[in-house]
């Protein structure tokens, strides 16, 4: 039946409903079923109730009767005494003002727990008009007050990550404008608080951002994904500082799907792209002079090939190998050879142009790759230059150097159309030019090619020379002028490689010398001449000194002493029988240094040489300091002596230097008897080239030795008379 229809006559009910409204039971079924207590109190000091619904059993956990009157407990003292005060004084100030009153507190349910309740209530005067009652309802609002506590600290929570996050929180419209930062954003952009941001930024596109149209890009995203996830971009600081912002941020849409605002977090990634640019230029460029390393010379040439293809220019590749760099760095110590390094570095790169670029290869070579070349002609100025450049002398630690490059040249496309292939060309005709003479430049040709491959062959049986006993050393006499006997001979290495022949020195002491292996080598030769030494003055013939050249990397070997100790050692030789040559370049590299372990040496008893004198740069200020006892004149001095007077002038002048300093002076390749004649003339001590004999094996010196019965003994006759010189008649005997 439908409870709203009207009531007919035969319905039950209908007297029911047409008896009189009984108000005092309706009231008392809604006071007593409210959730809340209706009460009427006294205004006295302690509220004293007088009446008090059915709901206060559920709310304060008493009966009404026990409230009623205080007949157990008064209400007053339910509500907590900190709360007791302010409560008493809200409602008396409502009551003072004729108004209704509204207030929450606390109070302590007789279970001992503590309960928020909200009392609303107004006051009744009495017939003499005074403030006599109050009534009114109070209900239990501890679930929403535990809520609303809930919430509150939800967000006290949320604002305190939001003020103290290290990363940078947002809010901002889609046009670019901040509604909302926290003080992380603020300390990343460089602004004093959140405010200043907000009111510094309102264009955001164009204030911010270095590349307007990374912010575009961002919005893009935005609106089509509805999301970002590590959205890297550059910004600018507030001093001015650009750096790098990583940012993930969602899009908030209304109900339509309309994009309200973006909302986000911002990290400051500055440091970490320095790291990681700092780790990519490190993998890209060479540590010490800060040229494109290997890796990234590949990716410079194919750029180059690729610009070339599209304008029809040319490229050319070009390997600049360092003369004698690691005689250097060995001699002088790696310090010296880095400063040399960056030196040429910076010489190299003033050579070219903008859009040409320097690489270091490694060691001691390096690439230049030029490009848009159009002819031979173009590539051959640049590569003048250069040479001229690198030649100039080097002044470091007021010690002059001077220095020298090959030059290897490739060209795209004649040569190759990849890195490695012009790469491998250019290093194949920079070795073309360290053999033309060194401090030249050779473009590369196919032929070659088969100059790589035999010279690779010949390193790699250089390898297994020594293990297999290939070695020879060969002799070449030293002539006294004033007796005309030998009194020493030089040791010369020669390699008898298997299906070769026998290779000269020129031909693989380079190689040895790039390889390392002129350590074993040197050592091999120096102890095969103390041992021969020996040997012939065991069999009686007349003593000589045997003379070793000593390459630089070999000089400057920690162990140099002791091995030449044990040479002597284990030959069982004299040591005023044993000569050391060094290079007059090498010796005035570190002359101090070098000084010291000449002295080391002449400790020894040995004798000690200064070869190919005239070539270097010699300081007679160290030259006079050092243990020196011979100064052996060049041979390219001596070859024109008798027809170019300036090589006669620098023969006498190193004569009369040499005597001066108290050292025998040496002619080396002396090979005509006007040789002989002007090298007598003009005092020379001892003298040694094919004239008297070439280089001969230990059975052929051993022969000279013996005396004029040996046909080989081209010493003995090389004057069959006595020569006139000097206005009188001296007897020379070779």
């Amino acid at each position: 039946m439908n409870r709203w229809a009207p009531p007919t006559d035969d319905d039950p009910a209908a007297t029911d409903i047409a008896a009189p409204l009984d108000i005092t039971r309706l009231l008392t079924t809604i006071t007593d079923n409210l959730v809340g207590m209706i009460y009427r109190c006294r205004t006295d000091a302690i509220w004293t109730m007088e009446y008090v619904s059915e709901g206060c059993h559920k709310l304060t956990g008493y009966r009404p009767d026990e409230l009623v009157f205080n007949t157990r407990v008064s209400y007053d003292q339910m509500t907590l005494p900190e709360d007791r005060e302010r409560v008493g004084r809200a409602i008396h100030v409502a009551l003072d003002a004729g108004e209704a009153f509204d207030v929450e507190y606390r109070i302590r349910h007789a279970d001992g727990r503590v309960r928020w309740v909200l009392e609303r209530g107004v006051g009744l005067r009495n017939a003499h008009g005074q403030l006599a009652w109050i009534e009114g309802f109070i209900q239990d609002i501890s679930e929403r007050m535990a809520a609303n506590e809930a919430l509150h600290e939800a967000v006290r929570r949320y604002r305190s990550l939001f003020e103290h996050a290290t990363e940078g929180i947002f809010q901002t419209t889609p046009e670019g404008r901040y509604l909302n930062a926290n003080p992380a954003l603020a300390r990343i952009y460089g602004h004093d608080s959140p405010d200043a941001l907000i009111a510094h930024l309102h264009d955001i596109p164009r204030q911010l951002y270095v590349l307007p149209e990374r912010r575009a890009e961002f919005v893009r995203l935005m609106q089509e994904q509805g999301a970002v996830r590590n959205f890297e971009s550059q910004v600018y600081h507030c001093d001015g500082r650009i750096i790098w912002i990583s940012e993930n941020a969602r899009a908030v849409k209304d109900a339509d799907g309309s994009v309200q605002l973006f909302e986000g977090t911002v990290v400051d990634v500055t440091e970490r792209k320095q790291h990681d640019a700092e780790l990519e230029y490190q993998a890209s460029h060479d540590s010490l002079t800060g040229l494109p390393n290997r890796s990234l010379l590949r990716d410079r040439i194919e750029q180059a090939i690729g610009k070339a293809q599209r304008d029809g220019h040319q490229v050319a590749v070009v390997f600049v190998d360092l003369d004698h760099f690691k005689l250097i760095n060995d001699s002088l110590g790696h310090h010296v050879g880095d400063r040399l390094l960056l030196e040429v570095a910076d010489r190299l790169i003033g050579c070219i142009r903008g859009h040409d670029s320097v690489a270091r290869q490694g060691g001691d070579e390096f690439v230049i790759v030029l490009t848009e070349q159009h002819d031979e002609h173009e590539i051959i100025a640049i590569v003048s230059r250069l040479l001229e450049v690198i030649s100039q002398p080097w002044v470091d630690e007021g010690q002059e150097y001077g220095l020298s490059c090959s030059v290897g040249i490739s060209c795209y496309p004649q040569d190759g159309d990849d890195p490695d292939a012009l790469l491998r060309c250019a290093d194949a005709a920079m070795y073309k030019a360290k053999a033309s003479g060194r401090g030249t430049y050779h473009f590369y040709t196919p032929e070659l090619n088969q100059a790589i491959s035999e010279r690779l062959e010949l390193e790699n049986s250089l390898r297994h020379a020594l293990e297999r006993d290939e070695f020879r050393v060969y002799y070449q006499p030293r002539i006294e002028v004033a007796s005309g006997r030998i009194i020493g001979a030089e040791a010369l290495i020669r390699w008898d490689c298997p299906g070769k022949g026998l290779i000269p020195p020129d031909s693989f002491i380079s190689i040895a010398e790039e390889t390392g292996l002129i350590i074993p080598i040197g050592q091999w030769i120096l102890a095969e001449a103390c041992r021969q030494n020996s040997a012939w003055q065991r069999v009686g013939l007349p003593p000589i000194s045997i003379s070793v050249n000593l390459s630089p990397i070999q000089f400057r070997h920690a162990g140099l002493v002791s091995s030449v100790a044990d040479a002597l050692a284990q030959a069982a030789l004299d040591p005023a029988y044993l000569e050391l040559e060094l290079t007059e370049s090498f010796v005035m590299q570190d002359a101090e240094r070098i000084n010291v372990a000449m002295q080391a040496l002449k400790k020894l008893g040995v004798d000690i040489a200064v070869d190919d004198f005239g070539t270097g740069y010699s300081s007679l200020s160290y030259l006079k300091r050092f243990p020196v006892d011979r100064l052996k004149v060049d041979k390219s001095f001596v070859r024109d002596i008798d027809s170019d007077p300036d090589d006669a002038a620098i023969v006498r002048a190193i004569i009369t230097l040499g005597h001066a300093l108290g050292l025998k002076v040496v002619a080396e390749g002396v090979e005509t008897s006007a040789h002989l004649d002007f090298l007598r003339q003009h005092g020379c001590d001892e003298l040694q080239g094919y004239y008297f004999s070439r280089p001969v094996p230990a059975a052929g010196m051993e022969a000279l030795l013996r005396g004029p019965t040996s046909a080989d003994c081209r010493c003995r006759s090389a004057l069959a008379a006595p020569r006139q010189t000097a206005g009188h008649e001296t007897d020379f005997i070779f």
